[in-house]
């Protein structure tokens, strides 16, 4: 079993940092698929894991002389901090109210809903409008956007930051998957951070966690090198393919998890 846990990390990872997913978007639903972890300890492990491979990809991109635009990547950032922290006490919050299986069924469903308009944006942006934002306010506000839903769905943003970072920066597959990946270093950072504040340091003690970490850096760096290999064109279609691949996995969760609610 811990060879599967590996392997999704590896695989979340090396993805996620190509093309800008994060990983956590695969990580979340795959773990919800195996069934081992309630909703919080799968946002710890998928927080630890996603934050692993941010730090590692992004040192390899500065490495590459990835271009980015700071003043942007600043305030996208801060407003990510300040989101991630936010959506880990929504989440934490609405736990504490319904229980986890509830939670489960509606984190799949508004990811999946996410994950079509996603792909159905993507295979038609030339005929979307565009923006090229410039306003620092309102990067700061598009960034705590982002940090709030990749918090509180437990994904690292990834899929939701490239149509953002697209729609509102203009930008081009290969600098929004660089971009979604410094967010999401924020938005995980400040999660993991709200997750030690509230929880406590037990919160880590997972004995599978070290495992996913370890996927979690070879993902980075694999992902990273790939990033810089394959073109724009290359990440889009690896980014369609995966989409429809998760947006399945979602809805199979959500019908899965209604049938253990209605059996119970």
């Amino acid at each position: 079993m811990i060879l599967v846990y590996l392997l999704v990390a590896l695989g979340a990872t090396i993805i996620g940092a190509m093309a800008g997913l994060g990983g956590g978007v695969i990580i979340k639903p795959v773990l919800d698929f195996i069934g081992d972890y309630n909703v919080s300890t799968i946002g710890v492990i998928s927080a630890c894991t996603v934050f692993t491979m941010a730090v590692v990809s992004i040192i390899k991109q500065f490495k590459y002389k990835f271009k980015i635009e700071i003043k942007k990547t600043v305030f996208i950032g801060v407003g990510s901090v300040i989101g991630g922290a936010w959506g880990e006490k929504l989440l934490k919050d609405v736990l504490d109210v319904f229980p986890h299986n509830i939670v489960t069924v509606s984190q799949n469903a508004i990811l999946a809903i996410f994950l079509i308009m996603i792909f159905l944006y993507m295979r038609n942006k030339e005929k979307v409008k565009s923006f090229k934002v410039e306003n620092s306010i309102a990067c700061l506000f598009i960034g705590l956007f982002l940090g709030v839903m990749s918090s509180f769905l437990s994904i690292g943003g990834g899929p939701i930051n490239i149509c953002i970072l697209t729609i509102f920066f203009s930008m081009e597959p290969k600098e929004a998957a660089v971009n979604s990946i410094i967010t999401i270093l924020f938005s995980q950072g400040a999660q993991l951070f709200a997750i030690a504040s509230t929880r406590g340091i037990e919160a880590f003690l997972l004995p599978i966690l070290p495992v996913m970490m370890i996927g979690g850096i070879l993902g980075g760096l694999i992902g990273s090198k790939f990033n810089k290999i394959y073109d724009s064109k290359v990440i889009a279609k690896v980014l369609d393919v995966v989409l429809v691949m998760l947006i399945l996995l979602n809805i199979y969760n959500v019908i899965h998890a209604l049938d253990r609610l209605y059996l119970s």
